[in-house]
């Protein structure tokens, strides 16, 4: 009866002084910022305060053999962490015949930016920080299908609000 005793208050320390060591910072709660996104709208160049939406397009890393499809008038796109730029391919009409009326038609931009890291917790680490965004287009114009391009914030550190917009 002794030996059973013990053996149910070793259990019980071993589970409190476990349940003591766990912190709130063992767990990566999915509230807690992490590093966000580039946030880019596409305009209308022709009516400038009107949204208009890319018609299939693909958004793909230079050097990346795979990109990303997308639909609508916005996309999120992650910046690099370990240097400071980012060259991305913007494939408009990517999905389309070589012989249609409207080509593929392909615009490099580089995002340059300046890099920091945020402790965030034990749990979740770092999430790193991107000041001083800058973009410029790779190439040339003719048959650019991108028109403008125009930063509205240079601070890349959360996602509720655009980036930059993209006049096409």
């Amino acid at each position: 009866m002794i030996k059973t005793t013990f053996k149910i208050l070793g259990v019980l320390a071993v589970l409190t002084i476990l349940l003591v060591s766990c912190e709130r910072d063992d767990i990566c709660a999915e509230s807690t910022p992490t590093t966000a996104l580039l946030i880019i709208r596409f305009y209308d160049a022709d009516n400038p305060t009107e949204f208009k939406a890319a018609s299939d397009l693909v958004v793909a890393e230079v050097g990346a053999s795979t990109g990303l499809i997308f639909t609508g008038d916005s996309i999120a796109i992650p910046l690099r962490t370990d240097i400071d730029i980012t060259t991305y391919r913007f494939t408009n009409n990517a999905n389309a015949d070589i012989d249609a009326d409207n080509p593929p038609n392909e615009d490099l931009i580089n995002f340059d930016y300046i890099r920091t890291e945020e402790y965030v917790s034990k749990a979740c680490g770092f999430r790193s920080l991107y000041e001083q965004l800058g973009i410029a287009r790779d190439g040339q114009d003719d048959g650019s299908w991108i028109r403008e391009l125009i930063i509205d914030n240079t601070s890349v550190n959360d996602a509720t609000a655009a980036h930059i917009r993209i006049f096409h």
